[in-house]
Parts: structure tokens; C-alpha cells; sequence
């Protein structure tokens, strides 16, 4: 029952993000996904409803994957390497998409090493 009520009230919030929140070609919304294993960053399109560019702790590409978790530091390296793979895409401003987690700790440490990276938002 408590884990229900958990689900329930991080699915309010994230509906709470999300209805403030949309992407456009021009500026894709940048949703962050975090597991209890692996960090997922996508670019969304909401209009076209396509996926821009994506990046996690699980893609080849990322350096030293092997050693990444769901912590501050992989956050900071997912921020980092998801900046660099949306502006070899083209992409410089996003709309920040948190979803159901409090800007603090890994979503934070992930959106700074973003912005340090060169992305705008």
C-alpha cells in the first residue's frame, strides 16, 4: 500500500511538471530519467512527437560506462556527455524536464554539468 501511494503522488508531480512543460523543434524538452541502476536523458520534439537525441549511463558511446551508477558523479558525467550529444545534433536550448524528482542532488548535479557543457536552459 505504501509503495502505491508513493507511485501515485510521483506520478501527480510529474503530471504537474509535464503540464507546464512542452518542447518544440526549436527547443526540445530535455526529460531526465533516473532508475535505481542507470540515468537516462533524452531530447524530445512534443509537437512532432519524436526523440531528438538520447544518452544514459547504458550507451556505447559513453566513456568508462562500466563504472557508472545512479549517483551525483555519473549524474555530472550524463550531463556532460547528453550536452555534447545534443549540440552535435544541433541543438543549444531546451526546455528542462525534471519529472517527478526535486531539483536537488542527481537532477541538479546533472543540469549544471549540462549548462557548463553548453547547453542553455
Amino acid at each position: 500500500m505504501r509503495t502505491e501511494k508513493k507511485h501515485r503522488l510521483a506520478q501527480l508531480r510529474h503530471w504537474r511538471v509535464r503540464k507546464k512543460v512542452a518542447g518544440t523543434r526549436e527547443r526540445p524538452r530535455m526529460s531526465v530519467c533516473f532508475t535505481n541502476r542507470n540515468i537516462h536523458v533524452q531530447f524530445i520534439d512534443d509537437v512532432a512527437r519524436v526523440t531528438l537525441a538520447a544518452a544514459s549511463t547504458m550507451s556505447k558511446a559513453m566513456p568508462d560506462r562500466d563504472n557508472l551508477a545512479a549517483n551525483v558523479k555519473s549524474a555530472q558525467v550524463v550531463g556532460e556527455f547528453a550536452a555534447k550529444v545534443a549540440l552535435e545534433k544541433g541543438i543549444k536550448k531546451v526546455v528542462f524536464d525534471r519529472g517527478s524528482a526535486r531539483y536537488h542532488g542527481k537532477v541538479k548535479a546533472l543540469a549544471d554539468a549540462a549548462r557548463a557543457a553548453g547547453l542553455e536552459f
